[in-house]
């Protein structure tokens, strides 16, 4: 009886094992675990962070008042920033819960997001050039100078923000155009069969 209930045992923790070992095998071939295995949740805390600095970045500009050419004139700060926002936000959800139909959302935001940076950063690299030639010419006023240098700060840490967010992005880009392109593939299922506890095998 002893043996009979050792051999039972030893059998249900060797199925036990066996499914454990096709679990994580299963999981670590789907193209969908793969992508969270990149910690898309990070990332999009990372980008949300971004959006609400340029967001806030954008009422301080606009609370100023400022009458310069800043980012502000074709609102960069807000509608990016809350592309930023979108992003971030969908970056944490597909990470808790991954699915197909998420991770393309998720790819459209993001192509939509690196298309506004680029048109931020062409803007803004034109803003400091602007700001620049400005500070030269009032070198002679102090008040002038330091307006130019705080907005000078302002824009070119925005940029740099933006650049950052920039990289993250086209990173997600990538690992999720990978993932979805391995969903429409073929993929190799690999099916684990064990015997029922009574029928003799061959060995036997």
């Amino acid at each position: 009886m002893e043996d009979t209930g050792s051999t039972a045992k030893a059998k249900t923790t060797a199925e036990d094992g066996n499914q454990q070992i096709s679990d994580k095998l299963l999981k670590s071939t789907k193209p969908l675990h793969r992508f969270v295995r990149n910690e898309p949740r990070s990332l999009g805390i990372v980008v949300l962070i971004f959006g609400c600095a340029e967001i806030l970045m954008g009422f301080q500009l606009h609370m100023a008042s400022e009458r310069t050419r800043t980012s502000l004139q074709i609102y960069i700060p807000f509608w990016q920033g809350v592309l930023f926002v979108v992003c971030g936000n969908l970056s944490i959800y597909t990470g808790l819960h991954p699915s197909k139909k998420m991770m393309t959302v998720s790819l459209s935001m993001y192509v939509v997001s690196v298309l506004g940076i680029l048109v931020s950063c062409i803007f803004r690299i034109h803003c400091l050039s602007y700001f620049r030639f400005i500070r030269y010419w009032s070198h002679h006023e102090e008040w002038a100078t330091m307006r130019m240098n705080l907005l000078y700060g302002i824009e070119g840490m925005l940029l740099t923000s933006s650049l950052c967010a920039l990289v993250l992005l086209i990173f997600l880009i990538v690992v999720a155009r990978m993932a979805l392109k391995s969903t429409n593939e073929n993929v190799q299922v690999i099916v684990l069969q064990g015997l029922p506890p009574g029928i003799p095998t061959a060995a036997n």
